[in-house]
């Protein structure tokens, strides 16, 4: 059924992501009346250098950790 992407930059630890996943699953299931174990969530990690905004490398306007 529901399959949803989350694209975060790199850094967010297991406890993050796992309860990132409970939360979204819970509202796709309340919205969309399915199982929750219907829902398929995939996480992909993306390195600043990687990730673009306005032109500029995320790497490049957050020189410092921002997660």
């Amino acid at each position: 059924m529901p399959m949803i992407t989350v694209d975060l930059w790199e850094g967010r630890g297991v406890e993050e992501k796992s309860k990132l996943a409970q939360k979204i699953t819970s509202v796709v299931s309340e919205n969309i009346k399915c199982p929750e174990s219907a829902v398929t969530i995939i996480f992909r990690d993306v390195p600043k250098h990687n990730w673009a905004i306005g032109g500029q490398l995320a790497s490049e306007i957050f020189k410092e950790k921002v997660i």
